[in-house]
């Protein structure tokens, strides 16, 4: 099937586009004298029944007494033509039970207006349509109530001819518009169609492998734009056949690290089966020495203490190794919101307190107004594990000290104790899964390595960082986060 060309689709656009132009334009200024024509004769009817109305109703208060319906039946006829000699209208009265009793034209042909009379009977205005008049019955007013109906023949004729004018003045020019369009545009693209071709040759050459040197068209447009870019496109593909070699090489290094991952993957299964089998190891010991002396209160005492201890130890290893393996896996969803980090450290110490005092520390906090966009519940776990740790691992005596504050457009806490520290040798190595700097002092306080691990994790899901600062003593961690930003953080979640 042979396609349509280019250049005959875009003349066609352009046609059908100034044509719904010229059609919506038309529709609207059609419309508007329409509009003008009515409210000009509603205005020009309603003057004149103003004036019919004072006339009559001064004719009546000057003659004597007399009943209404009987002052039209006398003088309507003359009113009728007193009022058409001064509009130039048709002019028809009724008295109040619908009879005509004046006529300024009596041998006309008369128009059934029963419907629009009663109507105007009611003390309401009523239009009736008829070839090329419109009826406009209004009330005719006495000194006290409704006399009776004023009915003016108005000639619609002069503007039904002007609207017919405009009409075929549209239909003229919209159809000179199209063929005009049409011809200048189907040559205006004809030149831009010719390009097109031009550059759809360009492509079929590069499919062969018929790469370009020089661009195959010259224009000061996008069409230009996109000749360059396609002798680019040819350009640069060479240069990637050219360079296949080195992805090659590129792919062996990645292969290389896939079998260092593996490697790693296995590591970290082993240190799990490790490190469950020494609390496991535990366990099983105090529930066969249990079994063993089951009257020696004193060890089933001791036996309860440890199992207990060493359960936890696992119920913490489980959910920290299940929540890290989620962080890896799946693009974790967070709950966003302004998070408030004054309030939020303020509440933590409180929590801290109470074990901080067991452990003989003292908690000092210098904290300052900084709002960031966080999960709260992810931001309370990094917060507490830093925190628990900065206790756990401190000494009898010892300081944790808590701050923050804002720095180069970022939300900064930081987290210092006076324990125990931490190597040079091993800083490196602590975010590590399972890495511990002293596997019996984590045993005594129920550490498992997976604390730190999970910590970084959360922070970098955040677009936060963490780093462990030097300190003169014990450890300094220190987080920084992007500061909240309404306009942005609204639209954005992590």
């Amino acid at each position: 099937m042979k396609s349509i060309s280019i250049k005959i689709k875009f003349s066609l656009f352009l046609a059908v586009l100034l044509f719904l132009t010229v059609l919506v334009l038309s529709i609207f200024v059609l419309k508007g004298i329409k509009d003008h024509q009515q409210l000009r004769i509603e205005r020009e009817l309603l003057q004149q029944t103003r004036i019919a109305n004072l006339s009559i109703k001064q004719a009546y208060l000057t003659s004597p007494p007399i009943d209404a319906q009987r002052f039209l039946q006398a003088r309507g006829q003359q009113f009728a033509m007193d009022l058409a000699v001064y509009t130039g209208l048709h002019v028809v009265l009724y008295d109040s039970d619908g009879k005509k009793v004046g006529d300024s034209v009596p041998l006309s042909s008369s128009y059934e207006v029963n419907n629009a009379l009663s109507f105007a009977l009611q003390g309401k205005i009523a239009y009736q349509y008829e070839e090329q008049s419109l009826l406009y019955l209004t009330p005719m007013q006495g000194p006290g109530e409704q006399m009776g109906v004023i009915q003016f023949q108005y000639s619609l004729l002069n503007d039904i001819r002007f609207y017919d004018t405009i009409l075929g003045l549209f239909q003229f020019t919209g159809a000179a518009v199209l063929a005009i369009s049409f011809i200048l545009g189907y040559l205006y693209f004809k030149r831009a169609g010719s390009a097109i071709v031009t550059l759809n040759h360009a492509a079929e050459r590069i499919r062969k492998g018929q790469f370009l040197q020089v661009s195959p068209i010259k224009r000061n447009d996008e069409l230009g734009q996109l000749s360059q870019s396609i002798t680019y496109m040819s350009k640069e593909i060479q240069n990637s056949m050219a360079t296949m070699k080195a992805e090659e090489k590129k792919l062996r290094l990645a292969v290389d690290k896939l079998q260092k991952l593996e490697q790693q993957q296995r590591q970290f299964i082993g240190n799990i089966s490790h490190e469950f089998k020494t609390p496991l190891t535990s366990i099983k010991a105090y529930s066969e020495l249990m079994e063993i002396y089951p009257d020696d209160g004193a060890l089933q005492e001791d036996a309860v203490y440890h199992i207990r201890l060493e359960t936890d130890r696992l119920t913490d290893m489980v959910e920290k190794i299940l929540r890290l393996a989620a962080l890896e896996k799946y693009d974790f969803e967070f709950q966003a919101e302004q998070v408030q980090v004054r309030e939020l450290l303020a509440d933590l110490v409180g929590r801290m307190k109470a074990k901080a005092e067991r452990f003989g520390v003292t908690l000092v906090s210098r904290l300052n107004d900084v709002t960031i966009w966080a999960d709260r519940e992810s931001m309370v776990h990094i917060l507490v594990n830093l925190l628990d740790n900065a206790i756990k691992y401190n000494l009898s005596g010892g300081y944790v000290y808590i701050s923050n504050r804002i720095e180069v457009n970022k939300a900064v806490i930081e987290i210092e104790d006076t324990g125990i520290g931490i190597p040079e040798e091993f800083r490196t190595k602590i975010f590590e899964p399972f890495y511990t700097v002293n596997k019996d002092r984590s045993r005594e306080s129920g550490g498992t390595g997976l604390g730190l691990a999970l910590v970084k994790q959360l922070v970098e899901k955040h677009n936060g960082t963490i780093e462990l600062i030097s300190s003169e003593t014990g450890s300094s961690f220190r987080l920084a986060f992007p500061l909240f930003h309404s306009q942005r953080n609204e639209e954005e979640h992590l």
